[in-house]
């Protein structure tokens, strides 16, 4: 069983419900080592995206995340819009007009934004960033997607648990990129809040799927 572009607007559903759910706390991470204004910007971006498939349903699920850049990049202030919106535009130029995604497709999707996102800002693993979260849900994807069972669940699950323990993981470690990095030392011990809107964009991914 692949995935159909109904699978691709429950999963932005399911982000927007995330955003707004998590909206607070996104700001309180952010407040801590950024501007504090990850949990509006998110929420907001991903209210305009919920918009804009009312308006246009899109055929395919290649289509569902371009709509879906072009809202992020439009209505997301600071770094998220772009880095986002790079992301899905990316995801999207990579699942082509496929109407049905299967394991391999997806992990390739996976990994063509964090490509994007990685081109876009720069960051690498370790520099505290939303690719701490990314980085390991393409290397879970791929893993998963190469076992060859045909389970596109299996493969989001896997991509969301990875992304989880990415984003946890970067509270130790000391900003290099991005508005936190000029608090130096100071970082540490913060989680950063792009790595958590990435397992939550990533969990609601595999939600809708299962």
């Amino acid at each position: 069983m692949g995935l159909d572009v109904d699978w691709a607007v429950r999963w932005l559903t399911l982000s927007a419900q995330a955003m707004a759910d998590h909206r607070v706390e996104l700001i309180e991470l952010d407040r801590a080592i950024g501007d504090s204004d990850h949990g509006e910007n998110m929420d907001r971006g991903f209210k305009a995206v919920m918009e804009k498939l009312a308006e246009a349903p899109p055929a395919t699920p290649g289509a569902a995340l371009k709509l879906t850049a072009m809202a992020l990049m439009s209505k997301v202030g600071g770094a998220a819009g772009p880095l986002y919106g790079t992301a899905f535009l990316r995801a999207s130029t990579s699942l082509g007009d496929a109407e049905d995604i299967d394991p391999a497709a997806l992990a390739a999707a996976i990994q063509a934004a964090r490509d994007g996102v990685v081109a876009r800002g720069k960051a690498e693993s370790g520099d505290k960033t939303m690719v701490d979260a990314w980085t390991p849900a393409v290397d879970a994807a791929a893993a998963q997607a190469a076992a060859g069972d045909g389970d596109v669940v299996k493969v989001l699950l896997a991509a969301a648990e990875a992304a989880e323990a990415g984003a946890v993981a970067t509270d130790p470690l000391i900003a290099r990129k991005g508005r936190a990095s000029y608090l130096g030392e100071r970082s540490a011990g913060h989680r950063d809040p792009g790595a958590v809107s990435t397992a939550l964009i990533l969990r609601a991914a595999a939600g809708a799927a299962e």
